[in-house]
């Protein structure tokens, strides 16, 4: 390798040329070309969009991948331009488990029958959980890479060229007015040696030398602060820029918060499916009435988050003599009437598949008419749409004022 041992040692002469610079300004020995205060704001405000980007952007890496040591791989492979091995997730892991196991302890017993079908579930969940990384991957994390790898990099370049063109700028102002100093000091010297010719001379030579310097000075000076203004203009609209990367980001964002909002409400409804199918199932294992209702009644903790809130339906009183047949577990149609109060109009969230007779089935944004009778389980009301009637699921509805 040839090296260019006048240009390394040039580099090296502005290196400590610009170190020299650099001390002498801390130490309040040379002169700094202030920035305005707009541009400094700019600068500031760029620099904080880099820092919470970078922040951002790991946090949502690490939230999509929580395990380093996949994290390290993918990044491996991106770099590298090769693409990224696919990867088993969790739930699609454990569904295989699941069925494994199912054909081991045999698939027709409740026990192996169950395990089939929550891992069919679980490997649902794990799809959705890939597509859900995704879109994610897409729609969020590749913006904010392209702006740190793309956009950041330039301003910052731009940014490192301004401040040599800064450095150059005062340099030549401590030039200019070192020369000028030489030329005032030169200039005066012959009034104080008029009696002495031949010192004459030479001063009103170094008067004149002076002179040219100062000439020259002043010209770098023009060329330098020319240089300084047009790079300063530069960074200004790319520092500018950031406003429409935060317009962009902020696109993204609510991109990213539809793509989860679809992942969660996913998850939501396959396990009301397979709480629905498993409660289906004969000769699985189901528990006593009392200790049974309070686990049915607890809803997952994603539905606090998704669903409106249910607002309570007034339970009508027992009346004596009135057969309990919400609670004996039968429920004819033809027999139940509506409380004289306590009915409520709903709207339907989602579609629902009635198990049997006594259920209704329910269609998606249709209203219908709900109460709530003596010795009913909580999650359940009594629904009406016209002369159908039958028991509907309270998760799936919204309660109107």
């Amino acid at each position: 390798m040839e090296f260019n041992v006048k240009k390394l040692a040039s580099d090296a002469g502005v290196f400590f040329s610009r170190a020299m610079q650099f001390t002498e300004e801390k130490l309040g020995q040379a002169e700094k070309t202030e920035l305005d205060a707009h541009f400094e704001n700019l600068l500031a405000r760029a620099d904080c969009t880099k820092n919470w980007t970078e922040k951002i952007l790991r946090q949502t890496e690490v939230l999509l991948q929580p395990n380093p040591s996949a994290r390290v791989e993918e990044f491996l492979y991106e770099k590298l331009d090769r693409k990224v091995p696919s990867r088993v997730t969790n739930g699609e892991l454990l569904a295989q488990y699941m069925t494994e196991a199912a054909n081991d302890f045999g698939p027709g017993t409740p026990y192996g029958k169950t395990l089939i079908k929550v891992g069919e579930t679980q490997r649902r969940l794990g799809a959705a959980e890939r597509e859900f990384i995704r879109s994610a991957s897409i729609s969020f994390l590749t913006p904010l890479r392209n702006f740190l790898e793309g956009d950041w990099r330039t301003i910052s370049k731009e940014r490192r060229i301004l401040q040599n063109r800064r450095l150059d700028l005062d340099a030549c102002k401590a030039r200019l007015k070192k020369a000028k100093a030489a030329e005032a000091k030169a200039a005066a010297v012959p009034d104080f040696q008029e009696t002495r010719p031949r010192n004459y001379v030479l001063s009103a030579s170094a008067s004149a030398l002076w002179s040219d310097e100062v000439e020259k000075a002043e010209h770098e000076l023009r060329l330098t602060q020319t240089e300084f203004d047009r790079q300063a203009e530069v960074t200004r609209l790319l520092l500018e820029g950031i406003s429409s990367t935060h317009v962009n980001h902020l696109r993204c964002l609510h991109e990213f918060v539809e793509s989860q909002t679809n992942y969660y409400a996913q998850c939501y409804q396959f396990m009301l499916d397979l709480q629905k199918q498993l409660g289906r199932f004969s000769g699985t294992f189901v528990g006593n009435a009392e200790s049974a209702s309070p686990a049915a009644a607890t809803s997952p903790p994603v539905a606090a988050a998704t669903l409106p809130a249910v607002p309570t339906i007034p339970v009508v009183p027992t009346i004596v003599g009135v057969p309990n047949t919400v609670a004996e577990g039968v429920l004819n149609p033809n027999e139940v009437k509506p409380p004289a109060s306590g009915t409520r109009r709903a709207r339907v969230l989602y579609d629902y598949e009635a198990a049997d007779s006594t259920e209704l089935a329910l269609l998606a944004d249709e209203m219908i008419t709900v109460y709530s009778l003596p010795g009913m389980d909580p999650d359940w009301l009594i629904g009406e749409r016209g002369n159908q009637k039958g028991k509907v699921p309270v998760t799936y509805l919204e309660l109107l004022s």
